[in-house]
């Protein structure tokens, strides 16, 4: 490293955020990045550890290089850091903004410091290279002749499409929604990942390097999937895990019930100008609003529901509290699940911890006016009920945040009868289904999981379909040489 003691000489800097007052009167981005002479110095605290985790299993699922992009920026060396960076990370400007950062908590540094800001830089990095015109359509040198199709625009679609056009096939998009990006478009609220100038910018990118975007396109719906079989010479269902865990206590026939993803999508439409019926409009203004679950996912319902003038908002959380610190059984260098308050948490809601939901309260017009809930104590054999504890929220709208079962199992994975595995996911090998030319990764691979795992996928995926195609061993691999290697 360039800066052998700068771990020493320089403190963790982090983005500084709009005030609260100011940022919930609008659904954009609020966080102001440092300037360049300060990212250099960020750069500089990375420490030239032996063995770097923040870019092991441990770290990044990516593999990023980190160190060496530190390194870059230190030294203002910026367009070899987005070289870097882009050789191992097809969507800087998604997981600079989303990501939990899990580098930053497998740094060495964070031992016994602040780990590096990461992160920060990585964002820094991206945003520098569109405004210097370094983050540009790349056109593939060579055409192979197959054709891919890839069902599912979100990150992992858009990886796996990303990387097999680089390899030089003919790859087109399937999307049910009316935008590009699935959950990146639909899930993640605008104000952490603005749409028009971060997904739609990358998207337009996409499109000039030859892929090809076809939305309102249900497939296992609309289209039958064994259409997409015979067009095409492989396939790649990057549908998600969409389906969303229900709460089937008493009356969840009640109104104003709804399940997370139905607001959120509703709050991301809005925005881009789409159209809602009047008479399907799920909106929070001036009501009572209980989040039950107490994930990013609730999380981003308490922003927009703060965003649309709440009346009030609780966040509800059958699990106890997570701890402040990391406990021996999260020893470094693995994610700690400690309790850390979101940015959307902050902006004003109550959070309750160990509570049951018993049954949603109704009137006499089937809306709903509350729940009945208890507390718990937890042991090691699950939970009991603590006698005498229960009590009533209110609420005249409720969400439904508690993650997701696994993929939709009608549609595509019916219509081919796919193998799953025990938990309803695509069974794959080597990301190959059990039926011959049709693959998936993401989300309706391995789960709910995060972005950045997602646009792993998509990465591991690609490498699996050009070896079908070609028949042969692929170059497109995780260290593969990048079209935005420079020339």
């Amino acid at each position: 490293m360039g800066k052998i003691t700068g771990f020493k000489e320089y403190k963790r800097q982090n983005f500084s955020l709009a005030p609260v007052h100011e940022r919930i009167k609008h659904s954009n981005e609020f966080v102001t990045p440092a300037s360049k002479e300060e990212m250099e110095l960020q750069g500089a605290r990375c420490m030239d550890c032996g063995v770097p985790f923040c870019h092991s299993s441990y770290g990044c699922p990516l593999g990023n290089l980190i160190p060496q992009f530190n390194d870059q920026v230190y030294r203002d060396k910026w367009e070899n850091a987005f070289r870097s960076l882009m050789s191992t990370n097809n969507f800087p400007e998604f997981t600079g903004r989303v990501c939990p950062a899990t580098c930053e908590t497998a740094c060495v540094l964070g031992l016994n410091d602040d780990a590096v800001t990461i992160k920060g830089i990585e964002y820094s990095i991206i945003e520098r290279a569109y405004e210097e015109g370094w983050m540009k359509a790349q056109i593939p040198k060579v055409c192979t002749g197959k054709k891919v199709a890839v069902v599912g625009s979100g990150p992992a679609g858009l990886s796996v499409a990303n990387q097999l056009n680089k390899a030089g096939h003919a790859v087109s998009v399937y999307e049910r929604d009316k935008r590009i990006g699935g959950l990146v478009r639909y899930g993640i609220p605008n104000f952490k990942l603005d749409k028009k100038k971060v997904v739609q910018r990358r998207v337009d990118i996409m499109a000039e390097e030859g892929v090809e975007f076809i939305t309102e396109a249900h497939v296992g719906v609309d289209i039958p999937l064994k259409s997409l079989q015979e067009q095409y010479n492989a396939v790649v269902l990057c549908g998600g895990a969409s389906l969303p865990r229900d709460l089937p206590i008493q009356n969840r026939d009640a109104n104003n019930i709804h399940f997370a993803m139905e607001f959120l999508s509703q709050c991301n439409s809005r925005i881009e100008g789409e159209e809602i019926p009047k008479e399907k409009e799920i909106l929070a203004t001036a009501k009572h609003v209980v989040v039950i679950g107490g994930g990013d996912t609730g999380s981003d319902c308490v922003g927009n529901s703060v965003r649309q003038g709440a009346a009030s908002i609780t966040q509800i959380e059958l699990m106890p509290k997570a701890p402040l610190e990391r406990t021996d059984g999260m020893p470094w260098p693995t994610y700690p699940r400690v309790f850390k308050l979101s940015s959307s948490q902050e902006e004003g809601c109550e959070l309750d911890y160990n509570i049951l939901s018993k049954s949603f309260i109704k009137d006499e017009n089937n809306n709903v006016t509350g729940i009945n809930c208890a507390r718990i104590e937890w042991g090691d054999k699950g939970f009991t009920e603590i006698d005498g504890s229960e009590f009533i929220l209110k609420a005249d709208i409720i969400f439904l945040a508690m993650g997701f079962l696994g993929p939709e199992q009608t549609g595509m994975i019916e219509e081919l009868s796919l193998e799953t595995d025990p938990r309803s996911n695509v069974a794959t090998n080597n990301y190959a289904t059990s039926v011959e030319g049709i693959f998936s990764a993401g989300d309706m691979r391995r789960g709910q999981s995060l972005v950045v795992w997602a646009i792993h996928e998509g990465r591991e995926c690609a490498i699996a379909v050009d070896e079908f195609l070609s028949q042969k061993p692929t170059l497109l691999n995780a260290r593969s040489k990048s079209l935005y290697e420079k020339r």
